[in-house]
């Protein structure tokens, strides 16, 4: 069967895995009205929160996941919040929010930093020194521990949505 792409096994990854504290940061998070710097902490302070990494706002992968969480309502069923993360601009972020009537705020990471804190670079085949974070979830408590991890190990790849909700479920 020809997908029209060819499916590409990453390298081995050293990402947090359960147990495991998660990498606090800072940055834009944004909402369909605004952005500002906010500390992952103080998200996860607030309720659980489900982070959710994700190539470039528009990329099909990042539209097949955020549809897929969309349709589950996770953040309905559950005391969880669901917050993006890509290397999209805080722009972009609103464009998308915008057009995919997206009800969930995303972190803003141009440089990929916080993808290379957990460990879920992704660079980019024929593009020297540009990368995009691997698609990863993250389910954290308020203490930053993590409860869940997934990975991609090869691109594309999408997370187990039912072993995330049980997940979520068991929090």
């Amino acid at each position: 069967m020809d997908l029209g792409f060819a499916v590409v096994t990453l390298p081995e990854t050293d990402h947090p895995t359960e147990g495991e504290q998660a990498p606090d940061f800072v940055r834009p998070l944004v909402t369909s009205e605004d952005w500002g710097d906010k500390r992952l902490s103080a998200v996860a302070a607030e309720e659980p929160v489900l982070v959710v990494f994700y190539p470039m706002d528009g990329a099909f992968p990042a539209t097949y996941m955020w549809n897929e969480l969309r349709e589950r309502g996770f953040d309905e069923q559950y005391d969880v919040q669901v917050v993006g993360l890509s290397i999209s601009t805080p722009y972009e972020h609103m464009t998308f929010i915008d057009d995919r009537k997206l009800e969930y705020s995303l972190f803003s990471d141009p440089q990929n930093g916080v993808a290379e804190q957990y460990d879920i670079v992704n660079d980019l085949d024929g593009m020297a020194g540009v990368s995009e974070p691997r698609p990863a979830v993250f389910v954290i408590d308020s203490e930053l521990t993590i409860r869940y991890a997934w990975v991609a190990s090869q691109w594309p790849e999408f997370p187990d949505y039912d072993d995330l909700e049980n997940a979520i479920a068991s929090l």
